[in-house]
């Protein structure tokens, strides 16, 4: 505080003033009302009591000049006047002027300078990039540690198999050579340890799934600390949309879109500050004065828009006005006046190359230099920003309709929602925004056409492909599936349908580019981590569409020759979610609500596996085992009793009627039960 004494003032100042810029402007917008004008008045108050605590008494005053200016408005609907509102951002304008002049004099690096004209906003005190990067470091060690702990605790969920196995051993008839004394003192030794081993099994999971999902939230907000949502910028662009139009006297109005997208603060601060010069083009040379809006049948308001949208592996910044578009007659003259093109050639050149010349600069349509156009380096300002960050403009326009500015950047970092998918044992995401539907598709729900087949979504028929053939899967599988998960995809070139082994649900990630010279399929557009620090996948959807209408759809397949699995309960809750959590992994699943109904299945379809309640109407599971166990037809199929009951003496039953496993529905784990299965009866 002896060196800088003004420093967390200017952190709280710099914040209260951007709050009350947009609050005024939203004012300004119509959105008058009793509470948003009591919020404002509570900042500036704010700011005028902490002014008074440092002693800035011209911060002060401006501050209590701006409460003047909104009190009338707290008890009454009336908004504020434009020369009102002008009064507010002047002010403000003046603390802000102040604010900066207070902080120490520091000899300014190359860095600072590159930062210096990028909004306030943009430049908002927060942690240090490498002090992020320590933190991320430390939560991706802790998490292969878990990684360990989870090895141990599949080592204690081994010790408790084979403690179920010598306890089904000691039920069994002894070995004449063997005392039968000791044996009921080791049945109940072995049942104390099964016990404490399961115990200990669950406690630790339940401990490492829970550690697990708080280093996940840590790792993931600090991964959202390094990123700032687009809307950041949209004050500082509004403002000067405003701004310009004031002084060109044209009503205007801002929109804007994309708020939720999240980047980098670097790319942020570059394009806001190409931007800001787009709208400012965009008014000063594509907005028309009212009385000519009027005459060509628009409003008499002007609209400029900037909306902000991820594709892939860029992101693209579109501003948009609905003026006069750009007079390419006018630029042809100028740039032959200036000798950048001969006038013949002139004659021949294209509109699209005529506006690339307004962005390479020294190009003006504008009859007189003011402060807002006249000097032709608005657009030169913009393919600036674009070749800093690798990206590229482009400029459309229509005659009277108005123009379109595009500033396509690559993603260095950003935050997406997106559907995790799993194929061929590797993990994918695909954005959330394109994803039209989820469903479940079987071999007969699959139409065959000339050109392959297709699916019937809720759009009507897509064309379908297996997600395994667009990311490279390392082999083919050996038989076909019979049924998949699958994610609809939309995008500008179509719809499509993708193929999955299982979706895995929603999840917010932050998306790294890909490592320069990384060998990748084109459908990748970057990497997430996992909960382990893992790479995935994080896939285009525009790739993804175009890819399948190049290579076609996924040509006719056959249903799988491996038999179905049988779920036998008589709860439907237990039939439904059995069936879920198999068809998620890839099973085919017929259900049968009691013995009887399964023996009677099992005489018209072969089965891979059985998965039988114990306690059923009429049969009960024991029974079953037994039936299909004297049956020659059935005596191969493996069955799992899956019960709540817990008792060792059920278990023993189970082993010696011939199950081939015994879970208990409340120590259920859903990667294990599906594991068990996977050896029983192998992959789908």
């Amino acid at each position: 505080m002896a060196a800088d004494p003004y420093k967390f003032f200017r952190v709280e100042a710099s914040d209260l003033v951007d709050q009350l810029g947009k609050g005024v402007l939203d004012l300004e917008r119509g959105a008058a009302a009793p509470e948003r004008v009591a919020r404002l008045l509570r900042l500036a108050h704010t700011l005028k009591g902490a002014a008074r605590v440092v002693k800035e008494l011209s911060i002060a005053d401006r501050a209590h000049a701006i409460e003047d200016a909104l009190a009338p408005l707290r008890d009454s609907s009336i908004a504020l006047t434009r020369d009102q509102v002008d009064a507010v951002l002047k002010h403000l304008d003046g603390i802000a002027a102040r604010i900066t002049a207070l902080a120490p004099p520091q000899p300014e690096t190359r860095d600072q300078a590159s930062e210096a004209g990028q909004d306030r906003a943009l430049r908002a005190p927060r942690p240090q990039t490498e002090d992020i990067d320590a933190l991320l470091d430390g939560i991706a060690e802790s998490s292969s540690q878990l990684a360990v702990l989870r090895r141990l605790v599949g080592h204690a969920e081994r010790a408790n198999r084979l403690t179920e196995l010598l306890s089904a051993q000691l039920g069994s008839a002894a070995a004449p050579s063997v005392s039968r004394a000791p044996i009921p003192k080791a049945r109940s030794m072995t049942a104390e340890l099964r016990t404490a081993v399961a115990s200990v099994a669950r406690g630790l999971s339940a401990a490492i799934d829970q550690i697990d999902r708080e280093l996940r939230q840590l790792r993931d907000a600090g991964e959202r600390l390094r990123l700032l949502p687009a809307s950041v910028m949209f004050a500082a662009l509004e403002r000067a949309t405003r701004d310009a139009a004031q002084r060109a006297t044209k009503r205007v109005a801002f929109v804007s879109g994309g708020e939720e997208v999240r980047l980098d603060a670097h790319t942020l601060g570059v394009v806001q500050g190409a931007l800001v010069q787009a709208v400012r083009n965009a008014v000063a040379h594509g907005i028309e004065a009212e009385t000519e809006r009027v005459a060509a049948g628009k409003n008499a308001e002007g609209t400029v828009s900037v909306e902000v949208s991820r594709h892939g592996r860029h992101v693209a910044f579109v501003c948009r006005d609905d003026g006069r578009g750009v007079d390419v007659d006018a630029v042809r003259s100028v740039a032959v006046r200036k000798g950048v093109i001969s006038s013949a050639a002139s004659g021949t050149l294209a509109v699209q190359d005529l506006l690339r010349l307004l962005l390479e600069g020294g190009i003006t349509t504008s009859d007189a230099v003011t402060d807002v156009a006249g000097r032709g380096v608005g657009l030169d300002v913009v393919r600036d920003a674009a070749e800093r960050l690798g990206g590229r403009v482009r400029i459309d326009t229509e005659r009277g309709a108005g123009t379109r500015l595009e500033l396509v950047v690559p993603a260095t970092l950003s935050s997406i929602d997106a559907v995790v998918v799993e194929v061929a044992g590797r993990s994918a995401a695909i954005p959330l925004d394109a994803v039209r539907q989820t469903l479940r598709v079987r071999v007969d729900d699959l139409a065959h056409g000339a050109n392959g087949m297709s699916t019937l979504t809720q759009d009507g028929l897509v064309p379908f492909a297996l997600l395994e053939r667009l990311i490279g899967t390392a082999s083919p599988r050996l038989r076909a599936p019979s049924s998949w998960s699958a994610v609809v995809v939309k995008s500008p070139h179509g719809a499509i349908a993708l193929g999955t082994d299982r979706l895995a649900g929603v999840d917010n990630l932050v998306v790294r580019p890909l490592p320069h010279g990384t060998p990748a399929d084109p459908v990748v557009a970057g990497v997430a981590l996992d909960g382990e620090g893992n790479p995935r996948m994080v896939l285009d959807p525009d790739r993804l569409v175009e890819m399948v209408r190049t290579i076609g759809p996924m040509a006719a397949v056959t249903s799988a020759t491996r038999p179905p699995l049988l779920v036998i309960d008589d709860s439907l809750t237990t039939r439904m979610l059995e069936r879920s959590i198999l068809e998620s992994a890839g099973y085919d699943v017929d259900l049968a609500v009691s013995g009887e109904e399964a023996l009677e299945k099992a005489q018209h379809r072969r089965y891979a596996l059985f998965l039988v309640d114990v306690e059923m109407p009429g049969m009960d599971g024991f029974a079953f085992i037994e039936r299909a166990r004297r049956d020659p037809a059935l005596r191969g199929v493996p069955a799992i009793l899956v019960t709540s009951r817990t008792s060792t003496e059920d278990r023993q039953r189970g082993a010696s009627v011939g199950a081939s496993a015994y879970i208990v529905k409340s120590e259920f784990q859903q990667a294990e039960f599906i594991e068990q299965i996977r050896l029983l009866v192998g992959s789908p």
